[in-house]
């Protein structure tokens, strides 16, 4: 079993309880019943940073208090940054999205070998040109 990676709009409706595709929530029991990582990027805690300080998502608690809870769920780990895989998101094959979170979120999935969780529309026509593997959710 490949490991998640959760892109940040997918972070923010799992751990709010919204419905996510079937096959998103087989791959998340997949992935905890057989202890693949559930990985979320670093960036994504900086995105859900500037989405509270911007008044676009509003938390039942702090941001710090939020994130520290997400991370603390079972199976559920923080992927890596390195500056590898920074460098690599400016070299993305093909027509990446413009966006450089999500371009970091896919550079890390290719680095890891990792699966992304995702509703963006432009990581999901980057997976369909085959350069990364998504789930829809």
């Amino acid at each position: 079993m490949r490991p998640l990676l959760l892109d940040t709009c997918a972070v923010i409706w799992i751990a709010a309880g919204a419905e996510i595709s079937e096959l998103a929530e087989k791959a998340l029991q997949d992935a905890a019943s057989e202890s693949a990582a559930i990985a979320i990027s670093p960036i994504s805690i900086w995105e859900i940073g500037l989405l509270v300080a911007r008044g676009r998502l509003a938390l039942s608690t702090s941001p710090r208090a939020w994130i520290a809870t997400v991370l603390e769920q079972p199976g559920v780990t923080l992927a890596g940054m390195l500056p590898d895989m920074l460098l690599d998101s400016s070299f993305l094959p093909g027509e990446p999205p413009r966006d450089p979170a999500d371009r970091i979120i896919l550079a890390t999935a290719r680095a890891e070998g990792m699966r992304i969780v995702t509703r963006d529309r432009a990581m999901l026509s980057y997976a369909q040109a085959g350069h990364a593997e998504v789930i829809a959710c």
